[in-house]
């Protein structure tokens, strides 16, 4: 398949209201374009998009977080989603080898993504790509603050 990646624009809000609600979280514009807000003017994050002909195809948002235990970065893969139409062509992968790019660039040492765990087709695609389900060795504590 042969996309382009670029940036993500203010232009996408509606192609990424649906890709986000094809990755189980419906939402609409007025939503995408408020979280776009923060976005798109944090050094720390990056929004790359997959493109075919001008119409958004693919997303994936990375956040770059400092370590304080080590000299170096973190890389949290905060969100990846590929179109229904081309999933299996290549699309998620061309954007995460761009994520991950751009965190090694970013002095990144470690590249974190978190995948529900009903999402079996994901978790084969990431351990695909050499990721490691760490579950078994560490411990993830949430907790809701409002809002």
């Amino acid at each position: 398949m042969a996309v382009q990646l670029r940036s993500v624009q203010r232009r996408d809000v509606p192609r990424l209201a649906v890709l986000l609600g094809q990755l189980g979280y419906p939402t609409d514009e007025a939503a995408v374009h408020e979280r776009l807000d923060y976005w798109l003017d944090d050094v720390s994050s990056w929004l790359v998009g997959a493109d075919d002909g001008g119409d958004l195809v693919g997303v994936a948002a990375l956040h770059v977080i400092p370590m304080l235990e080590v000299t170096g970065r973190f890389g949290r893969l905060v969100a990846l989603v590929v179109d229904d139409r081309y999933r299996g062509q290549g699309v998620g992968y061309a954007l995460v080898t761009a994520v991950e790019q751009r965190a090694r660039e970013a002095g990144c040492l470690r590249l974190e993504v978190t995948s529900s765990r009903h999402r079996d087709r994901a978790h084969a695609f990431y351990q695909r790509l050499g990721y490691e389900d760490a579950s078994p060795s560490k411990a993830r504590f949430l907790k809701d603050l409002g809002g």
